[in-house]
């Protein structure tokens, strides 16, 4: 509740939905993109009816037209969806004339993974996918961030740590350690971004500027 107060949105990957259902509102619907199902997928918006969730990664050019079809499904139940393009490939015709609920996703690279396309190939509303807090922060310099989703600060919470706007620093805490580090990371966050403010000519980056999701929980 104290996240919900600061603007945030609960979030949770769709394999362990246990972690969001007592919450009415989530924010963003997270994948498995290791392991991907499409049918489970779907089976989870069902249930949860997120504000955000992504589409299966576009690792490949000819797969482009099997994830579109798929994102059709798919905002038969989410208010939005995310398009992550990943392909070196891809060319700015390949993601023109998509509908004004499909953002596309930079997958910040990490060890874990991410894009090789170049940052300047994300115009319009762009959705940031892991990272650091930090690294998300300067990448909104350079992009139109509408929203991010961040696990990195659930991570550190559990080695008592939290993001204190530059690094990860340990908590002082004497009460609830973990909900502490993570409430104290996010008031951070947010005054890293409390200067934000959307390009004057973009109306869906305006809507939804205070948009900021993470995934809370175990996921």
């Amino acid at each position: 509740m104290r996240a919900a107060q600061h603007g945030w949105f609960p979030g949770a990957r769709y394999t362990n939905l246990r972690t969001i259902k007592k919450f009415r509102r989530i924010g963003f619907l997270d994948i498995d993109w290791k392991r991907y199902c499409f049918q489970t997928h779907l089976n989870a918006l069902i249930k949860t009816r997120p504000v955000l969730t992504v589409a299966r990664d576009v690792v490949s050019l000819r797969d482009l037209d099997k994830v579109k079809s798929e994102v059709d499904e798919i905002l038969k139940y989410a208010s939005y969806a995310i398009l992550v393009p990943k392909d070196r490939r891809f060319e700015r015709a390949h993601v023109e004339n998509l509908s004004d609920r499909v953002i596309l996703g930079y997958s910040v690279p990490t060890g874990y993974g991410g894009t090789e396309l170049p940052v300047d190939f994300f115009e319009g509303p762009v959705h940031l996918l892991g990272g650091n807090p930090l690294s998300q922060r300067q990448l909104g310099e350079v992009m139109n961030v509408i929203s991010f989703d961040n696990n990195n600060i659930t991570i550190a919470a559990r080695f008592g740590k939290y993001f204190d706007g530059k690094s990860q620093k340990v908590h002082s805490s004497r009460g609830r350690f973990y909900e502490d580090c993570i409430f104290d990371s996010m008031l951070c966050i947010n005054k890293l971004w409390s200067d934000y403010r959307p390009a004057p000519d973009d109306g869906f980056r305006q809507k939804f500027h205070r948009l900021l999701l993470s995934t809370i929980g175990d996921c």
